[in-house]
């Protein structure tokens, strides 16, 4: 999955340069990892057995450790992409890394690492 984050001017945050407030670089990070982490525990329960209706309404989401941002150069004021790959996912932790670009996919200008602690599987009582 590659996530985008569609340009808008008060994502800024120095006008002088004028980047991508750093802030807005590491909650965009944080929210692919999530969702690539996320989406990978999911398609594992799909491909395993039937899926129960609950999978889909219970608040099952990773919970963040923590979460260390690279920055690698200025965010421009343009769209930006990211892509997280899942280093390590077990029951109970999971690791995921995360690189982000603008117009070139492999010159990045941030990329972090994150650690989870993976939500309890659903029981027979759901």
């Amino acid at each position: 999955l590659t996530a985008i984050l569609p340009y808008r001017d008060d994502l800024i945050g120095n006008p002088i340069l004028p980047a991508l407030h750093g802030g807005v670089t590491a909650a965009f990070l944080e929210v692919t990892a999530i969702v690539g982490l996320t989406w990978s525990a999911l398609w594992n329960e799909l491909e395993e057995a039937p899926v129960a209706p609950e999978i889909w309404v219970s608040p099952r989401i990773p919970k963040t450790i923590d979460f260390t941002v690279d920055y690698l150069r200025s965010g421009l004021p343009r769209d930006a992409y990211a892509r997280a790959r899942v280093n390590r996912s077990g029951r109970r932790y999971a690791s995921v890394h995360v690189e982000a670009w603008q117009d070139n996919r492999s010159r990045l200008f941030a990329q972090a690492t994150g650690h989870f602690l993976m939500p309890a599987p659903l029981d027979s009582a759901g």
